[in-house]
């Protein structure tokens, strides 16, 4: 039996839908997908750092990080001469690990447990 009760959670507002698939979207890219699991522990990181991880431009990861900015997923600190980012909070990070399950679940085949429930037993 799994743990989620659906029965018991709250309906979803309307005007929220529109909005969770502009989430969705926005964490939908590889690059920002990285980006947050490299801030993910609460790290504050610059951009170079941060391009140095995901393994992309720097100008680049400038242009995934004001978009995930704007979105309110990240915030800024000026320390000197650079911008150090962080993760507002553990949500994206939630939603990312979250669909990351369900895609264990699309490739599991053969009557196989995914990898994520097994953890459970």
């Amino acid at each position: 039996m799994h743990a989620d009760n659906f029965e018991t959670t709250p309906p979803i507002e309307p005007e929220f839908i529109e909005l969770a698939g502009e989430v969705l979207g926005l964490l939908s890219d590889p690059t920002r997908i990285r980006i947050v699991f490299a801030l993910e522990h609460g790290e504050e990181l610059s951009v170079g750092e941060l391009a140095k991880l995901v393994e992309k431009s720097p100008s680049g990861v400038s242009q995934h990080l004001a978009r995930l900015r704007m979105a309110r997923m990240v915030t800024t600190r000026q320390d000197g001469t650079k911008v150090l980012y962080k993760l507002i909070d553990h949500h994206p990070s939630k939603v990312i690990r979250e669909a990351v399950r369900q895609a264990e679940h699309s490739v599991t085949t053969g009557g196989q447990v995914p990898r994520h429930h097994e953890a459970r037993a």
